[in-house]
């Protein structure tokens, strides 16, 4: 019997904290139920410290989550573990996460501890934490270039203080496998009762080695390995998910450990967080990726012809490829389209905004012939906002853009409540449209990123436009979809503007 290797994703706390990653608690919602049909163990869902909407997500997921465990990270100190406790408590299933850093150059510039402190403040921390729940893990911040004897020395602590998971995180993403390895296989060896709890492994990706050094952890024992979807996250993000899962079950004959989790999923979840986020996949991406399973080469092509293994080392199908396609269309009636949306996890509340949804589903499919679940996804986004965090919204659009002639926009937006019109002129359509939105808006805001994707195949594929503003330090993406790229946009840059109306600055941890 091979163990069970756990599968904690921190996509919703660590991946958000990708530059402009934000996520409003609706779409964090929408991406634990798919992390909790795909059988994820444990769900990440935030750090409810941050700010009063990270808490409120992090409930709501509680609330929803039955089948996942659901996590909330909390800095070694009361306030925080408390609001993480209260948090959680509506979950069937809850944990608390917390950490303190161990190594010299953190404790000493940045907590200005000494290792006593930092051992009593850990010891306190699962004191407080077990108040709410017995499933508490606790992480060494920067544990990757901690000394070997301290790490000894505050696991052992934890440990009998009630800590049930321990986490050895690369924080900075310096560690090699081989090293890593060793230094996990030491700790298992050395702590005490190391038999009493399960190591874990939480590997960021500043050399490029986050998959790498999990799967050499999991090798020397490690049996819970924390990762996102795609690899999100900060800097050069983490260890991705759907690579560490696909190694361990292709190759059965290395890894002495299975996962739970339904693979055909994968896709499915990947997509959902690229196109709430707006990170794009790139498309040679190792099994998530648009070209994983393309064959340019003519012997590559031959040799799959005849027999797939000869170059495929897996399924397409098994990972979730070809298994997006909604076979719906103009003449589907709204219990379909409803139907649809559960099984996608997307739940929509009140009739009004169920019928104007299926309305603009109906206008969607007069457009195009086939309806991908991509497209709903992106659909449903435009509909799920609320008076609070809408303050701009397109209501209608012209524009001008012919050979020889200064490109023009002419727009409608409601701001909190008032519509009003503006028309500009720039070097194409949506520079125009851009510069009217802010002849409006007047935000004062920095674009930093624009770009276009398409969101599903063929000529009359919705375009996707991802914008990236920043003002005062804080930086947000929007996304806007259309089949109209320039319609889409102005939506997207709107959608910038309404999260940096909303936001608020937060706490974003790293370990």
């Amino acid at each position: 019997m091979k163990d069970a290797l756990i599968i904690f994703d921190t996509t919703l706390r660590d991946g958000e904290q990708s530059p402009g990653a934000s996520m409003t608690r609706e779409e964090k919602l929408r991406i634990a139920r798919q992390l909790e049909r795909m059988r994820v163990d444990v769900i990440e869902a935030g750090f409810a410290a941050a700010s009063n909407g990270d808490f409120e997500a992090v409930r709501s997921i509680a609330e929803a989550i039955k089948e996942s465990t659901v996590c909330s990270l909390a800095r070694a100190n009361e306030n925080d573990i408390r609001r993480s406790g209260e948090a959680i408590r509506p979950a069937a299933r809850g944990r608390i996460h917390t950490f303190i850093a161990t190594s010299p150059i953190h404790m000493e510039k940045k907590l200005r501890m000494t290792p006593d402190q930092v051992v009593e403040q850990a010891v306190k921390a699962i004191g407080w934490a077990r108040e709410y729940t017995d499933d508490v893990e606790f992480s060494a911040e920067d544990a990757g270039r901690s000394e070997l004897d301290f790490l000894v020395r505050i696991f052992d602590a934890v440990i009998q203080a009630g800590a049930r998971t321990i986490n050895v995180p690369d924080t900075v993403g310096y560690n090699v496998p081989e090293q890593y390895a060793a230094t996990i296989r030491s700790l298992i060896e050395r702590v005490p009762n190391s038999d009493k709890v399960v190591w874990s492994v939480h590997c960021h990706n500043d050399l490029g080695l986050a998959v790498a050094n999990s799967l050499a952890a999991v090798c020397a024992g490690a049996r819970q390995v924390e990762c996102t979807i795609n690899g999100l996250g900060e800097r050069a993000g983490n260890a991705a998910l759907e690579e560490i899962v696909m190694a361990v079950r292709t190759r059965a004959d290395v890894f002495p450990v299975e996962t739970r989790i339904d693979t055909t999923q994968i896709v499915p979840a990947s997509k959902l967080v690229s196109q709430i986020t707006g990170y794009p996949v790139q498309p040679n991406k190792a099994i998530v990726g648009a070209n994983a399973f393309a064959h340019e080469s003519g012997i590559h092509q031959d040799g799959v012809l005849k027999h797939r293994e000869t170059y495929e080392i897996m399924r397409a199908e098994d990972v979730g490829w070809g298994a997006n396609k909604l076979v719906l269309g103009k003449h589907s009636g709204r219990n379909a389209f409803r139907a649809r949306l559960q099984a996608l996890g997307i739940e929509i509340e009140g009739e009004e905004t169920l019928n104007h949804a299926f309305a603009r589903f109906k206008e969607l499919a007069d457009k195009k012939h086939e309806i991908f679940d991509e497209d709903l996804h992106a659909l449903i986004r435009d509909e799920i906002v609320t008076p609070e965090t809408e303050h701009f919204r397109l209501v209608s659009s012209r524009f001008h853009s012919e050979t020889g002639e200064t490109p023009r926009a002419e727009l409608t937006l409601v701001i909190d409540g008032q519509e009003r019109q503006a028309c500009a002129e720039g070097s194409g359509p949506v520079d125009a449209a851009f510069k009217a939105i802010e002849a409006i808006a007047a935000s004062g805001s920095e674009l930093l990123l624009y770009s276009v994707n398409a969101i599903t195949t063929g000529t009359d594929a919705q375009g996707e436009v991802t914008v990236r503003l920043a003002k005062e330090g804080r930086v947000m993406d929007g996304q806007g979809a259309d089949t109209d790229i320039i319609v889409a946009s102005a939506k997207a840059y709107l959608n910038a503007l309404n999260k940096l109306q909303t936001s608020a600055r937060r706490l974003n941890p790293q370990i």
